[in-house]
């Protein structure tokens, strides 16, 4: 399978390629600034890595992107380029979900040796939020317990696992400390963020399944509906946080 994946979701860049078709395997990796910075690099980080693999792009099979939840901007920037490639060369789009991408770095960076387990996927989503969803993993699959939500930090919880372990991954923990008061005090926390070569292990699954799109049906995935607070409500939180400091 020949398979190229980026994501932009985040203050990072991950953009990797693959190739494991018989006759050679290979994997090919760059880092670079994400988010509403992504756009300055992703395209040519792109077109090195293809480089660097010896393929075209329409020898892919797939061309997978984090699709989010995450940055309005970058997940706009990842969703674009992945249709204008994949337009242009005549291949499938993969949109993955960036939480489960952050799940699956977890297990794979953290959780290595066990079989079984559950991860709860924390990003940042500034403005006092956190996006959190839920996935158990069994012998590599994956399973969707929790679908991704806008919670306040206090309102974060890990469901309490079937088998395995739970954790909670992700970059939430230094933004919001002990307001994260739902983990058990003896959970792991593993600092991680969705990574391309994450997307790729997903890549099997997600394409057996039927998730691959026609480039022109690849969305982006928002969970919040407003990215800016009115005046009002600024006026609003900054008089809470006054009353609350007399």
């Amino acid at each position: 399978m020949k398979l190229l994946a980026f994501d932009t979701s985040t203050d990072g860049m991950s953009i990797a390629v693959s190739r494991d078709d018989g006759a050679a395997a290979g994997l090919w990796q760059l880092q670079g600034e994400g988010g509403a910075k992504a756009s300055r690099g992703l395209i040519a980080g792109v077109l090195e890595l293809m480089r660097q693999s010896g393929m075209e792009l329409r020898e892919l099979d797939a061309i997978c992107f984090g699709c989010g939840p995450g940055s309005f901007t970058g997940l706009r920037t990842a969703c674009a380029v992945a249709q204008g490639l994949a337009f242009g060369a005549g291949v499938p789009v993969l949109p993955v979900n960036s939480l489960l991408a952050l799940a699956e770095e977890a297990r794979h960076s953290a959780l290595a040796e066990a079989r079984s387990g559950q991860v709860t996927a924390l990003l940042d989503a500034r403005m006092d939020e956190i996006y959190s969803a839920t996935f158990a993993f069994d012998a590599g699959i994956w399973r969707e317990l929790q679908p991704a939500m806008l919670v306040k930090p206090e309102a974060v919880a890990l469901p309490v696992p079937s088998a395995g372990e739970a954790v909670a991954a992700g970059n939430a923990f230094a933004a919001y400390g002990e307001r994260l008061s739902g983990l058990p005090a003896a959970a792991a926390r593993i600092q991680a963020l969705p990574q391309a070569a994450a997307l790729l292990r997903l890549a099997p699954q997600l394409l057996a399944a039927g998730k691959a799109v026609a480039a022109e049906h690849a969305l982006p995935t928002y969970i919040r509906d407003k990215v800016a607070q009115t005046t009002a409500e600024r006026a609003a939180i900054k008089a809470a946080q006054l009353a609350a400091a007399l």
